[in-house]
């Protein structure tokens, strides 16, 4: 039985900002809040409860106990609230969904610390950059930093006694230079942690300094003439620069800002972080907040504000948002531009949790279909190929020849995820002479779509090119020769490691080998690639019988074409009555024929 009784509490309630917790039955905090003025936000729940939806009611019922504390201000209240919800959990509060634990970047609490990558937080370990959406970007991240710098990667224990005993010998990193060897004491620690200084910058998403040390490096080692030395550290500068410029630049005068957006419906809320530095957008992560008491928006996207900048390590003095957080941090300005280049951080973030809500409801509507398997594939494909509708209609190609010989080019095509047989093509190149993949792409694909147009025919909503960067820019020339590049998604996958590739997109993505939705592609790059050899071996094999038959007396080229395609194979020849070879060659000829073949065959 509910022994808490609001009205003996409320009138003693201080009009102070605090923070509340309610207790069950069990003593087990069920709800955790804060307050501008306690007093004011407690007597809410009891007053009037019939205005309260339904949720709520059944917490109030469920209230046994209360607690507060008193802080000093609003600001504070939210700290406070922020530590004691994620110690306690409590079942009320809003939920942050995440389906994944993202990976870090550690940087070690070492003598010679190491970079290491971690799902969990350990500050014990070291300092958490992070966490990373894409584990492919961490590691690419990653292999650059250790190019740019040789740090160890061992676990040794490197106390100077120990390397000062020569208990350590180096190891293959140091002898291809991954390594500058500080267990043998052939790097100070000093050298050392100008490197790990750099790499800090770099994981904090500030590149000019290490840029500045690379070329202080490179200027150094000039001026005493050692140019192989300052080859490499242009090297290492000009490796950076690239890296940097791979990043989403939106422009150098935004410094250092922090972008969030939310859209809400009854249940969840969706918020997009973006933290940008220098211009460049250095982090990107979406979330998904299921909601328990109708929270309102403000209140969602201020929590959220906090513990992510928390998370990121973000000292940002903006924070632009699409709706007022409902409290001011201190130090902080929170903007909400109407225009220029800030707003355009805005849209794109808004883009992104868009985006983020639909692929959600795909995914949903998927899975409540009945367990619908093509369909399921169908939108997981969409969702990891960013499509804006579902690939009901896909074709892809593929080219086939024999050192230059016998070149064919084939064309399948998949409706709802299943092999359409009779919407196969092939193509015999017209107007390339030799092996010229690249060109044969080209006309192949410039000719399958020029006749779709003409003929006012349905074209697809994915093309699909086996190859990588040269074969899908040859196919992306036919649709802009044709006017209708953009107008199609295209890719082409590369075999080596099933990369996808993306116009005019140096960097590939990779997805999961597990996935459905890659099954569904390596399927028609199968696909293709056997209808295009079926093809090729026919032709190759007709080749062959023709160039047989021209060495008999008598037949010529187009006659052996024409026996070919009257017989099919020598042994059918040789097998047909008279009657029927006179048809095609006369009497005389037949006779002849007859007579070579039978000494052939025989």
């Amino acid at each position: 039985m509910n022994s808490f009784d609001p009205k003996s509490i409320l009138p003693s309630l201080p009009e102070e900002p605090g923070v509340y917790r309610y207790f069950d039955v069990n003593d087990t905090i069920i709800y955790i809040g804060k307050a501008k003025n306690l007093k004011n936000r407690i007597s809410s729940y009891f007053v009037n409860p019939k205005n309260h939806d339904t949720k709520t009611r059944r917490l109030v019922q469920q209230i046994n106990k209360l607690e507060f504390t008193i802080v000093h201000s609003e600001f504070d209240a939210l700290l406070l609230e922020n530590t004691l919800i994620k110690q306690f959990q409590p079942k009320y509060n809003i939920l942050l969904r995440d389906d994944k634990t993202y990976p870090f970047i550690c940087l070690s609490h070492e003598r010679f610390p190491r970079l290491l990558t971690a799902r969990r937080i350990d500050h014990k370990m070291g300092t958490y950059y992070g966490p990373f959406a894409n584990p492919k970007s961490m590691n690419a991240l990653l292999e650059m930093l250790h190019q740019l710098f040789p740090i160890r990667t061992c676990s040794l224990v490197l106390k100077q006694s120990s390397i000062n005993d020569e208990k350590f010998k180096v190891c293959l990193e140091y002898h291809i230079g991954n390594c500058k060897g500080p267990c043998e004491n052939l790097q100070s620690e000093e050298d050392y942690l100008q490197y790990i200084e750099q790499i800090t910058q770099i994981l904090k998403g500030h590149y000019q300094k290490p840029k500045q040390f690379f070329v202080e490096k490179m200027q150094a080692a000039a001026e005493k003439l050692a140019f192989e030395q300052a080859q490499e550290w242009k090297e290492k500068w000009q490796l950076l620069e690239n890296f940097q410029a791979k990043s989403t630049v939106v422009n150098p005068a935004i410094h250092d800002v922090d972008v969030f957006s939310i859209v809400s419906d009854e249940q969840l809320s969706y918020i997009n972080f973006m933290k940008v530095i220098n211009g460049t957008i250095t982090q990107s992560q979406t979330w998904e907040v299921k909601k328990k008491l109708n929270e309102e928006e403000a209140d969602v996207l201020t929590m959220l504000i906090w513990e992510k900048r928390d998370e990121f390590h973000s000292s940002a003095k903006e924070i632009i948002s699409n709706i007022p957080m409902a409290i001011e941090f201190q130090g902080v300005k929170n903007n909400i531009p109407q225009m220029g280049d800030k707003r355009k951080l805005l849209d794109m973030s808004l883009k992104n949790v868009l985006y983020f809500r639909k692929e959600k409801a795909d995914r949903k509507a998927a899975e409540e279909s009945g367990g619908d398997r093509k369909m399921r594939i169908l939108l997981t494909l969409k969702n990891d190929l960013h499509l804006s509708k579902l690939p009901q209609r896909i074709e892809c190609f593929d080219n086939s020849n024999l050192q230059g010989t016998n070149p064919v080019s084939a064309m399948v095509c998949f409706l709802q995820g299943v092999p359409a047989k009779k919407e196969y093509r092939l193509f015999t190149p017209r107007t390339v002479e030799g092996p010229n993949d690249f060109a044969t792409m080209t006309e192949v694909v410039g000719r399958r779509y020029s006749r779709v147009l003409e003929e006012e025919a349905e074209l697809p909503d994915l093309i699909i090119i086996d190859g990588g960067k040269g074969q899908l820019s040859a196919a992306c020339d036919a649709l802009k020769a044709i006017g209708i590049y953009g107008q199609i998604p295209i890719i082409g996958i590369a075999k080596r490691l099933e990369e996808i590739y993306f116009p005019e997109d140096s960097l590939p993505l990779y997805i999961d080998k597990k996935s459905e939705s890659l099954k569904l592609i390596q399927q028609l790059r199968d696909e293709a690639h056997r209808f295009g050899i079926t093809a090729h071996r026919n032709k190759r094999s007709k080749h062959f019988i023709v160039s047989q038959l021209e060495e008999l007396d008598g037949i010529g080229k187009l006659t052996a074409q024409k026996l070919l395609k009257k017989f099919g194979t020598i042994k059918q020849i040789n097998e047909a009555p008279m009657e029927e070879l006179e048809k095609v060659l006369g009497k005389m000829k037949a006779l002849n024929l007859k007579n070579q073949i039978k000494n052939w065959v025989d």
